[in-house]
């Protein structure tokens, strides 16, 4: 039974695996090329890697899809952030569990979290 649960699950997130190996490919090959052109924050690929990480494939393509067509030269542009996952919220879990890249597209919501966590360590040391 474990057999056949290991190979549903393997199959199951395929996709998901398949999709976030061509974002990063391409935004450590072709996205550097281009610099930093995207009129949004996040970029669209890293608004793309990050639904498809919350959301799945299928869900995930489709918010994507919605960001590139409302990306153009015409667009104010701006902060646009996933939608938030209905049953999974990252913010409780430990930062160990949350994924990069949502850390990175959040930094509202994680740096000052770290930079809180940076102070404490800081002023323990000085008085010590």
């Amino acid at each position: 039974m474990k057999v056949v649960r290991s190979v549903f699950r393997f199959v199951w997130r395929l996709p998901r695996t398949v999709l976030i190996a061509v974002l990063t490919g391409y935004r450590a090959v072709i996205s550097p090329l281009y610099g930093q052109v995207c009129r949004y924050f996040p970029s669209c690929s890293g608004y793309a890697l990050e639904a498809i990480t919350v959301h799945g494939a299928v869900k995930g393509s489709y918010l994507a899809a919605r960001r590139l067509i409302r990306c153009h030269p015409w667009s104010a542009g701006g902060i646009d952030h996933v939608p938030a996952h209905d049953h999974r919220d990252f913010a409780r879990l430990p930062r160990e569990s949350t994924p990069r890249i949502v850390m990175l597209n959040h930094p509202e919501r994680y740096l000052n979290n770290e930079l809180d966590r940076t102070e404490s360590l800081g002023s323990s040391n000085r008085a010590a």
